[in-house]
């Protein structure tokens, strides 16, 4: 038997940017439902925002994502902020997204697109334990913490 778990992040009102953000990044497809979609009249408030988002690609990249129903303001709920301070990665963030990838080339790739208008926490360098080693949050708020395995 086998599972699979899958990133489901929370969003204040960009959910759909931020999926196709991340489909721009890791390739795939992207599954765009919104309220209207599953019944709420079009003509309210909120009727186009993502009640559910999927990007899914063949490298292995899932993320789900949706819009909270009357959020807006943008970036991921539960907002907080990384930072790195004596040596320590300090957060009040509940979360990062872990990347792994096999080579520096191919995470490099990633951490490139990821960090457009994003905020580096710590420089994708080698590290003690990875040949390639960093963390950064996204333009949406999501910190991501990448490395490589091999």
């Amino acid at each position: 038997m086998s599972i699979q778990t899958t990133t489901h992040l929370n969003f204040r009102g960009d959910a759909r940017q931020a999926l196709d953000f991340y489909q721009s990044v890791f390739g795939g497809h992207t599954v765009l439902n919104t309220y209207a979609d599953f019944g709420m009249p079009a003509e309210l408030p909120g009727a186009d925002k993502i009640v559910f988002g999927l990007v899914a690609a063949d490298n292995g990249f899932r993320v789900m994502g949706y819009d909270i129903p009357g959020q807006s303001g943008g970036g991921l709920a539960g907002g907080g902020s990384t930072r790195r301070e004596n040596s320590t990665t300090v957060t009040d963030q509940a979360l990062f997204v872990s990347l792994a990838s096999a080579t520096l080339d191919e995470l490099q790739g990633y951490w490139d697109a990821l960090a457009v208008d994003a905020v580096i926490v710590e420089p994708l360098a080698a590290s003690a334990w990875s040949a390639g080693f960093g963390m950064l949050t996204d333009r949406f708020g999501v910190t991501w913490s990448a490395s490589v395995t091999a």
